[in-house]
């Protein structure tokens, strides 16, 4: 019976089937379809990393692998999923470039012409503040001149005023003797006036001594330089003789010959520049000259001798 069976069966044609040749140009004809379709597409990096993103963040990292035994060493699943955070993605993170990455806050530029107009606002408003100043510097020279309106006739004193600094002049003629750093006794009450004046005024004061262009005949005082500043230092010492005198807003100066008033060309002009200066400046930060002295006292006694030292 098998045997008829098989004597039955037609006999196979040698080859291929003649379809299965038209299923291979169908698969070749789709294998090119897809590549130019790839080919023509255009690769938006952004919406990947968005795309990717969003799956990482919705279906997380596998950090957890059931295994029968712990592994052991380095393995293929170790090395595969070893456990690891996400990289942020532009979806959740978003930084401002910036030069300086430590600041907590941002600089916001405002709008055209604002800067201008401020800046023009805090100009006007520190020129008024120096006008007053100015106006109020000569409201005091005004009362001083009240005050020493004596000795202003009989040109021993003058006042006047620079910007906001306040000028009182002592002029060689009556308070000292000539070549000589010593007030003259019946001068001390005139400097007893400025003091009095001076107690009732805020600022920084500047007491300068100045001389004529003649050399100092080498007595006592070897220089101009030296005369100036021990003139200045006496009218000094005399204001400080009122323990209410606040001395750390004062500077002494000796000028010398350096700052004439007029030429030194004739007897009249010279005793003209030999003088001692009251320089009062108003408006000065009198809390910073308080720090700026304590400094130089903390600076002058560090560098103070020891007495081993002293030789």
């Amino acid at each position: 019976m098998s045997e008829e069976a098989e004597e039955d069966c037609p006999v196979c044609v040698p080859g291929l089937p003649a379809w299965l040749a038209t299923f291979g140009d169908l698969m070749a004809l789709l294998m090119c379809f897809f590549v130019l379709l790839l080919s023509f597409s255009e690769m938006d990096v952004l919406k990947f990393k968005q795309l990717a993103g969003s799956m990482r963040e919705a279906f997380g990292v596998q950090n957890q692998i059931k295994v029968e035994d712990v592994p052991k060493g380095t393995s293929i699943i170790a090395q595969e999923f070893s456990p690891g955070r996400p990289e942020p993605t532009p979806l959740n993170e978003v930084r401002q470039m910036t030069v300086n990455n430590d600041m907590n806050t941002l600089d916001i530029r405002s709008e055209k012409g604002e800067s201008d107009v401020l800046d023009s606002l805090q100009g006007e408003a520190e020129r008024m503040k120096e006008e007053e100043k100015k106006e109020q510097a000569k409201k005091d020279a005004i009362q001083f001149a009240a005050v020493l309106s004596q000795e202003i006739d009989e040109g021993s004193i003058e006042i006047e005023t620079d910007g906001k600094k306040i000028i009182i002049r002592v002029q060689e003629k009556g308070s000292f003797v000539s070549g000589s750093a010593r007030l003259k006794d019946d001068y001390i009450p005139v400097i007893a006036k400025i003091r009095d004046l001076l107690l009732t005024i805020k600022g920084k004061i500047s007491i300068e001594g100045h001389t004529d262009n003649i050399p100092a005949d080498g007595k006592i005082f070897t220089s101009n330089w030296d005369l100036s500043a021990a003139r200045a230092l006496a009218v000094a010492n005399e204001i400080f003789a009122d323990v209410r005198i606040k001395q750390k807003k004062f500077e002494i100066v000796g000028r010398a010959n350096t700052r004439p008033l007029v030429p030194n060309n004739t007897a009249a002009n010279r005793a003209t520049n030999r003088r001692v200066e009251i320089i009062i400046e108003r408006g000065k930060d009198n809390e910073k000259i308080d720090r700026i002295t304590v400094k130089e006292a903390t600076d002058t006694a560090s560098d103070a001798l020891r007495s081993e030292e002293i030789f």
